[in-house]
Parts: C-alpha cells; structure tokens; sequence
C-alpha cells in the first residue's frame, strides 16, 4: 500500500479496522498492551508503580514518554533466561539514552549501535565495548576509526568498500577487529507474513544469490587482517512467528557450509538478527521469548545437522520487543471536535477529532508506516459510553494522527490526559521538531519515583542552532 502524501488515511472514511470492537468497560486495559506496571488506581486514574499519570504531568508537562524501568529490566531478564548462552543485543536505534544503556547493561545484554552518535552513547555511559556490535551500511572512516580505538566487540561488515576501508584502518593500527559479513538472504518478514524470493533489492547486505557473500568472505579470510567470525542475517521487523527464519538460517547455513568446503574454516558464530514483534493493539499476538528460543534452536541445530555443521554460538537482536511495551506517551486533550464523514453530501456517519499536543514530532509512524496504535482517557475514570475517536496532533499536517482509530468515552474533554501504550520503540528516536515543536522528555518511573533520563527541548535549544 503506497501512503498518500499528506500522510496516513488521509481522507479515509471507511469503518473502523475489524479487529477493533466496542468494550464492555471503556476504563479497562488489556494487560498485553501496557508496561507490566501500570493499572488504574482507585481515583480512576492511571498509575505507573504506583505513582500516578496526574503527578507525572504535574512535574514534567505533556507530552511525556513514561519509562516503566522496571518493566524494561524484566525484558531484559526474560530474554536472558530464554537464550542464556546466546547473545542477545539491544537495539539501540529502537531507543537509546545513558540511562537505557545502563539499564541494559547491568542486565547483562550485548548492545547494537549503527552510527557515530549512537556508540558515542553507548561508551559515555559506560557500555563494555567488546558487548557492542557496530551496524550500518555506510560507516564513515571517522565511524570505524572511534570503533577500532574503543575495541569494539563485533563490527558487521555491509559492503566491499567497507571491508577495504576496515582493512587500512586495521593495518595501520596493528589491530584486528572481529568482523560479521551482513548476508541478504532473499527473505523479508513483517508481521505474520514472510515472503522467501526476491528481496534483495535493498541497501543492506551482501547478496546470497549474487555471490557477493560468499565473495566477501573469501576476501577477508584471504586477506587475513581482520578477523571473521561468522555471518549475520536480518529479514525483517515487528515479526510473531520463526516460519522466517527457518528459511533463513537454512541459506545462511548453507554459505557457511560452503565457506567451510572452499576455504577449510568453520566460522564459530551465527547472527539471526530477530525484530521480533510486539503487541500495539488487540490485533497482534506477539510470541514470548521462550517459545522464540525453543523454536530458533530447533532451526539451527536441524540445519546444522543437515550440513553437518558444529553448532555455532548464536545471538539475537529482539529489536522493539524489550523496550517498546515498557514506555507509553503522556498527552493532554486540547480540542474535541466532531464532523460528519461522508462523500457527495450524504454523511456515512461521524468522527471524533480528539486533539492532543503531541503528535507525529514525537510519533512519526502512524504517518510513515500507517501503524496502529491503542490508547486511553489517563487521568481518570469515565461512566460514559464508548465513543468511536481519533487522536490527533496539533501540527499542520492532515495526516498528523496518533491513533487512527480506538473507542473513548464519549465525555472525553479539554484537559483530559491520554496515554498511548507502545511508545518505547522509534517514537522518541524518531522525533523531529517539525513546526518548531521541541521534542518531550523522557522519565523513568521506578517503586513509585520518577526520575528524569532526557529531558525536554525548549525553544532555547532550538534557537541555539540558528546562527543567522
């Protein structure tokens, strides 16, 4: 589906998504959906351990991304008991701050960064660099020059160019970096669908079928400057089930045989990569870790077996399923408008605009990605009906919606708070300051304390970038 222009379902006027029905009790939550943490308090209102959404606006303004830390660090150990000889890597782009690095950190997770900014981050806050591995399809010589120096633990090698470009670096310094080559598999999955042909038409990657993979591989083992020590697959994002991975890791697999039959070397690592998918609304059905885990191993050990292959040592990157649950946004009602939809003068029915201010500055990805999202009135609890609603930003944009559609009381109202669960992932990490708008701040909430971890943007900030 191509987006129009002026963004997601821009001028739609269909009904609602199937998936969506009217609750029984427009106050309850679906447990799936929030931080671990969060439950309405006897106010009515919501609560994050303990301490209450009015208390969080009170102090740090809307909107706000709440952090529910420990909720986050139980993600962290979850994925840990399930793969505990494995490693599993944080995905830095889903959400990164000195705060989150720490947290993942002393959790035990491994940590993947894929720019400059992103591993300056990762070592101010203290990140072991040998638990960091260094994505990207364009690192600059300044980029793998800072890795080199930190000792970062892996680097995933994407292009020809790259691999010349480490091997300089390498030799100048006497250093020898240990290196994953990016395969493109010709399998890409998203949600509950995987398709296994013909998607290696991107930017990342050697290509599987080309040759080109296998060709790397050759070049670094013959080169001998740096050190190879396996391969690296990714297919996908916001993944529920391992049907992908299993075609995969069986291609990738066989590369590795064929690397072993070519050149004598058996490579002792293997990276999945994951993306594994998570709960936005009532729709999605996201898989726990432990079932991940039995499923992946499963894969690899058939696959191995059928190539005759030592089990390498396996890591995964989960990508937003750690932090994307454990994070909602904080807004507060502005306007509350209804309109008749319809088409060629005859109203099809009504919509209600419940503006909030927020919008697509600190949540891009309904516009971008037309992704679907949950939300509800926060800060108290309503004896109204429920209303069919849609939440929107306060930018100048048609498209500028939060959540496209969701069912709130019919009394929502100016100065009413809204939470939005499944914040933590590309939300603030994608943040812009389109009309001017600074970008919120971040708070972590923990045994009914909030501290803040990023703070917010004022027009301070952004008049200090204009030197004019």
């Amino acid at each position: 589906m191509r987006a129009h222009e002026a963004g997601a379902l821009h001028g739609d006027i269909g009904s609602r998504p199937p998936w969506l029905r009217p609750p029984g009790d427009v106050n309850a939550l679906v447990p799936e959906l929030w931080p671990r943490n969060v439950a309405r308090a006897a106010d009515g209102a919501l609560a994050v351990a303990g301490l209450g959404v009015r208390d969080i606006a009170a102090e740090f303004g809307t909107p706000v991304y709440v952090l529910d830390e420990d909720d986050l660090r139980s993600r962290c150990r979850d994925f840990r008991a399930a793969f505990p000889t494995e490693d599993v890597y944080y995905a830095g782009k889903a959400f990164l701050c000195r705060a989150v690095v720490r947290m993942i950190a002393e959790e035990g997770l491994h940590l993947d960064v894929c720019t400059g900014g992103e591993l300056a981050t990762a070592l101010s806050a203290g990140m072991p660099a040998e638990r960091i591995g260094f994505h990207g399809n364009n690192k600059s010589v300044a980029e793998l020059t800072r890795a080199l120096d930190a000792g970062v633990g892996r680097i995933i090698v994407d292009s020809f160019t790259e691999i010349d470009r480490l091997t300089a670096l390498a030799r100048e310094r006497g250093v020898r970096p240990r290196v994953l080559v990016r395969v493109t598999v010709g399998v890409e999955a998203h949600t509950h669908e995987f398709i296994a042909t013909a998607h290696e038409d991107q930017k990342f990657g050697f290509s599987l079928a080309g040759g080109a993979a296998a060709a790397a591989a050759f070049k670094i083992l013959d080169e001998d400057v740096l050190e190879l020590r396996g391969l690296h697959s990714h297919i996908g994002s916001q993944i529920f089930d391992a049907n992908g991975f299993e075609v995969s890791a069986r291609r990738v697999l066989a590369l590795q045989a064929q690397i072993r039959d070519a050149r004598g070397v058996e490579l002792p690592e293997l990276d999945l990569g994951g993306g594994f998918g998570i709960a936005y609304t009532t729709q999605d059905d996201p898989a726990t870790p432990q079932d991940l885990a039995k499923r992946l191993r499963k894969i690899v050990d058939s696959e191995c077996a059928a190539e005759r292959l030592a089990v390498p040592h396996l890591s995964i990157e989960p990508g937003r399923a750690i932090v994307g649950p454990a994070v909602f946004t904080l807004y507060e009602v502005g306007t509350v408008k209804s309109v008749l939809v319809g088409t060629g003068g005859d109203a099809a029915g009504g919509r209600c605009y419940v503006s909030v201010d927020g919008g697509m500055s600190d949540n891009i990805r309904t516009a971008l990605y037309d992704a679907s999202y949950s939300a509800t009135v926060a800060s108290r609890a309503s004896a109204a009906e429920p209303m069919l609603a849609r939440v929107v930003g306060k930018h100048c944009e048609s498209g500028d919606i939060v959540v496209k559609d969701e069912f709130l009381p019919a009394d929502v109202q100016p100065g009413d708070l809204v939470a939005v669960p499944g914040t933590g992932a590309y939300c603030r990490s994608m943040a812009s300051n389109y009309n001017h708008v600074p970008r919120p701040p971040v708070v972590a909430v923990r045994d009914g304390r909030a501290r803040l971890i990023v703070r917010r943007e004022t027009e301070e900030d952004l008049l200090a970038l204009d030197v004019g």
